[in-house]
């Protein structure tokens, strides 16, 4: 039997919080930057943010660190577009790139001077770095790489829920009894808010008094991305993703010619990665990327719930699939029961036609 991922009504359970935590009120939001760039996961955050505080009836902030100067007053300014109410700049000149022992020094400094209710921060290499240092400077809880997030109206609890057991289940937790509630959400995950361009709020700064001579980690030099340039997987508008429904590694070349027609990013499964058949940077899923396309073909994808938290934001999904009982079929929007084999290259074809692109069908 497959895995299907379902909701189920959390147990209530009646707590009576410390008079200590009832000090704790507010949204907040980490906005992750490096070399003047905000990571767009911040802003989906932001989204939720507004979303959860307007149900709590609190202030969204945004907390926004980094060296003096005009790019961290841009992104404050930029927070209250995307729906903070309030940003707290962290300005320091030791803040300019980030190391995580004076990151975590100013956002636990800033915890505990103003006192937020909840806490979030992306799933990023940078965000997963972060938020378990100060997770555990703070001795509070910490749920990692959410695919949900809610409040549960009788004791205002933050309510997220995550994929567990290898991506068989999904399971929802509460941190009753410690604050902040820490969650990570990974990018891709949420949907980008509209932004309001007319939005203003209050900019609090505070001074962590970093010195850098107290700092171990040094920054020696910087390596950009050799493809920082090019398109990345989870930005695609049209992805074409195999499984191993596809049979064979030989198979997978009917995936590359589809993305090639359609001007699409290429995917895999796991399994299709563990066999070898594609490189791990083209895995879909909730140890891989996560994609929110316009337009996801899923070729021999089972769709077990590993894969789908990956995938199953995109706003049209086209399985293929010899078996009709697939579970991938029960949230596809359109369901095409039949070999991959054959079905690949009749549709590479009717799509060449139909944009008057080259095709050389496969002999």
């Amino acid at each position: 039997m497959s895995a299907t991922p379902t909701t189920k009504p959390v147990k209530k359970r009646k707590i009576k919080l410390d008079e200590h935590l009832l000090a704790y009120r507010g949204v907040w939001v980490f906005v992750e930057s490096e070399r003047g760039h905000v990571h767009p996961v911040s802003w989906e955050l932001m989204g939720q943010g507004r979303r959860l505080a307007d149900q709590l009836q609190v202030e969204l902030c945004a907390v926004a660190m980094g060296a003096p100067g005009p790019e961290l007053d841009t992104h404050c300014e930029a927070s209250f577009h995307y729906g903070a109410d309030r940003c707290y700049r962290v300005a320091s000149p030791v803040l300019r790139d980030y190391r995580n022992e004076p990151y975590t020094q100013a956002l636990t400094q800033l915890v505990n001077a103003h006192k937020p209710e909840i806490l979030f921060l992306g799933a990023t290499t940078l965000g997963r770095d972060l938020a378990g240092s100060v997770a555990t400077t703070l001795k509070t809880g910490l749920t990692a790489d959410c695919t949900e997030l809610a409040i549960d109206p009788e004791d205002r609890c933050l309510l997220a829920t995550r994929p567990t057991f290898g991506g068989s289940l999904l399971c929802t937790i509460a941190t009753l009894n410690y604050r902040p509630q820490m969650a990570t959400i990974r990018h891709r995950v949420m949907p980008m808010p509209e932004p309001q361009p007319e939005r203003r709020g209050l900019i609090v700064d505070f001074e962590p008094g970093l010195v850098e001579d107290s700092i171990v980690t040094k920054l020696l030099d910087f390596l950009p991305d050799a493809l920082g340039d090019k398109q990345h997987l989870p930005y695609a508008k049209i992805v074409v993703a195999g499984g191993k429904g596809l049979g064979k590694a030989e198979n997978f070349r009917l995936v590359w010619d589809l993305a090639g027609v359609l001007g699409a990013e290429v995917g895999a499964t796991r399994a299709a990665i563990h066999a070898g058949w594609i490189t791990p940077d083209r895995q879909v899923g909730q140890t891989g990327k996560t994609v929110r396309p316009a337009l996801y073909i899923a070729a021999g994808i089972s769709g077990a719930i590993q894969h789908r938290v990956g995938m199953e934001s995109s706003d049209c999904i086209v399985a293929i699939n010899n078996d009709a009982n697939a579970p991938i079929f029960d949230f596809a929007h359109y369901a095409l029961v039949g070999d991959c084999v054959s079905v690949l290259p009749a549709l590479t074809k009717a799509f060449a036609s139909y944009l008057g692109k080259p095709f050389k069908e496969a002999t």
